[in-house]
C-alpha cells in the first residue's frame, strides 16, 4: 500500500515531481463539489530566465484545471503557482511564475492529459464535443479549445501522407446560412488509392483547391497521375491549371447518374404532356420512377412485367423507353475492360444519342458523353473512380450530424482531418499543442 503523498499523485494523476497538497471534497455547506486535487511544483527554485540568477517567491496563485473523472466523480487539479521575482534590483525581468507542460499547456483549461484523452475520444472515435463537456463537467469551448490544440499537429504532420498517385476532388455542403439557408460548400481533397482525406478547403469553385495543389512540393505533383472528378467544370479546370500531365477519370458512377437524371426529366415531360399534371400515385409511368433507375439485371421477372406494361399504357410516343434504352446502353460501356473497345462502344452511343430524331434528353446525354468523352475512356486505362472521395465525405457527414452542424470552417477542417485524414494516432501522446488559437489565458 502506498502512502508517500508523491507517490500517490504519481499513481493517481499521472504526475510526476509534484506535492500533493490536500483533496477537497465538500463545499462550505457540506455539500458534494467536484474533488478538488491540490498540488504545487516540487524542485529547485527556477533561475531568472533573463540573467539567470535567484529569484524568490512572490506570492502563490491557484489555477483551477479540468483533470479526466475519478472514482464516478468530475475532478479539479488546482495548481499552487509560485510567482517568482529576479533578485537582483537591476535586472530588468519581470515577475514570472511557474511552468510544466506535464500538467497542462499554457493557455488551456484542462489538464495534459486530459486535453490528450478528449482529442483522442472526440477526433478518433468520433463523440460530440458536447457530450465529452458533459462526462468532465466543463463548457463546450473548454473541450473544442483542447481538440483543437492537439489535433492541429497530428492533422499537420508532414507525414500524414506521402506520394499519391490517384486524386480526386468533389464537393460536400458545409452548412447552410440564414432566412433562405444559403448553402455553404467546401471541397474534399482525396488519395483515391489509399483512401485518405489530404485536406478539405472552402467552397467548391476551382480557386481553393488549386491553390492547396500548387502550394505543394513539385515532386509531389508530378507522382499524380490520375485526377478523379464528377464531371464538374470547376474540377476539370483545376486539374489542367496545377496537374496538366494528370490523366482525368470521369467517376463511373456519376456518368450513370447523368443518364438517370436525363431519364427522370424524359419521364416527367411525357407525364406532364399527356396527363397534364405532376405524377400522381395511380399515374403509369409515376408508378415505375424506381423501376426505370434500376439495373436492368436487378429486375425481378414481375418488375420486368410490370414495367413493359406500364410503359405501353403512360408512353404512348416511347420516349421514356427510348430515354431507358439509352442509359441501359451507356451501362454496358462499363462491362468492357479493353479500352479499343470501349472506345468504339462510346463513339457508337454518341453517334447514336445525338440522332436529331432521339429525345431531347437523350440528344443532352449524348452532347455531354461528347464533352467528357476521354475522360469517361481514362477509367477503361486506370480503373480508379471517385468512390473513395465520397466515402470521406460520408465519415464528414457523420461528424456533422455528431455535432448538429458545424459553422466555424477551422473547427470543421481539423475534425474532418482528424477522422477521415489518417493521423498517427500514437504520436498523440508526444506532441506539442498549438495554443495559438485561444483567445483567453488562464489565470497565472
Amino acid at each position: 500500500m502506498e502512502q508517500n503523498a508523491t507517490r500517490i499523485a504519481k499513481i493517481l494523476l499521472g504526475l510526476s515531481d509534484v506535492n500533493l497538497l490536500g483533496v477537497e471534497d465538500l463545499d462550505d455547506q457540506g455539500a458534494k463539489i467536484p474533488l478538488r486535487v491540490h498540488i504545487e511544483c516540487r524542485g529547485e527554485r527556477p533561475k531568472c530566465p533573463l540573467c539567470h540568477g535567484t529569484s524568490y517567491s512572490k506570492g502563490v496563485s491557484l489555477v483551477e484545471l479540468i483533470d479526466l473523472p475519478s472514482f464516478g466523480r468530475a475532478v479539479r487539479l488546482i495548481w499552487h503557482k509560485h510567482r517568482w521575482v529576479c533578485r537582483d534590483p537591476k535586472c530588468s525581468a519581470g515577475s514570472f511564475s511557474d511552468q510544466d507542460s506535464r500538467i497542462a499547456a499554457p493557455r488551456l483549461k484542462l489538464t495534459d492529459r486530459a486535453g490528450r484523452w478528449a482529442t483522442r475520444v472526440v477526433g478518433r472515435d468520433g463523440r460530440s464535443v458536447s457530450s465529452v463537456a458533459r462526462e468532465l463537467d466543463c463548457d463546450w469551448h473548454t473541450i473544442n479549445d483542447a481538440v483543437i490544440a492537439y489535433g492541429t499537429p497530428l492533422v499537420e504532420d508532414p507525414n500524414r501522407y506521402g506520394k499519391v498517385h490517384a486524386l480526386g476532388l468533389d464537393e460536400i455542403l458545409f452548412y447552410r446560412e440564414g432566412r433562405y439557408r444559403i448553402q455553404h460548400w467546401s471541397t474534399s481533397i482525396v488519395d483515391v488509392k489509399c483512401a485518405t482525406l489530404l485536406d478539405v478547403v472552402p467552397g467548391r469553385e476551382a480557386k481553393e483547391p488549386k491553390k492547396w495543389i500548387a502550394n505543394q512540393p513539385k515532386e509531389w505533383r508530378d507522382a499524380i497521375k490520375w485526377g478523379t472528378l464528377d464531371l464538374a467544370g470547376s474540377y476539370r479546370s483545376v486539374f489542367r491549371a496545377v496537374l496538366p500531365n494528370a490523366t482525368m477519370v470521369a467517376d463511373p458512377f456519376h456518368v450513370i447518374k447523368i443518364a438517370n437524371s436525363r431519364l427522370d426529366e424524359a419521364r416527367r415531360r411525357v407525364q406532364q404532356n399527356i396527363l397534364g399534371h405532376r405524377g400522381r400515385g395511380g399515374d403509369p409511368l409515376y408508378r415505375i420512377r424506381r423501376l426505370l433507375t434500376m439495373a436492368k439485371e436487378n429486375l425481378t421477372e414481375n418488375a420486368n412485367e410490370k414495367l413493359t406494361h406500364l410503359l405501353e399504357l403512360g408512353d404512348p410516343d416511347n420516349e421514356v423507353a427510348t430515354t431507358w434504352r439509352a442509359k441501359e446502353s451507356l451501362r454496358e460501356l462499363y462491362a468492357y475492360r479493353d479500352p479499343k473497345l470501349a472506345s468504339d462502344h462510346l463513339d457508337a452511343l454518341i453517334s447514336d444519342f445525338t440522332d436529331e430524331e432521339r429525345p431531347a434528353e437523350v440528344q443532352l446525354l449524348g452532347r455531354t458523353l461528347g464533352e467528357w468523352h476521354d475522360e469517361i475512356l481514362a477509367w477503361h486505362k486506370s480503373f480508379v473512380t471517385n468512390g473513395p472521395t465520397e466515402s470521406m465525405n460520408n465519415l464528414i457527414k457523420r461528424i456533422k450530424r455528431i455535432a448538429f452542424g458545424m459553422t466555424n470552417f477551422a473547427n470543421f477542417r481539423i475534425r474532418a482531418l482528424l477522422v477521415a485524414g489518417r493521423p498517427d494516432w500514437t504520436r498523440l501522446a508526444t506532441v506539442t499543442p498549438v495554443t495559438t488559437h485561444i483567445s483567453g489565458a488562464l489565470l497565472s
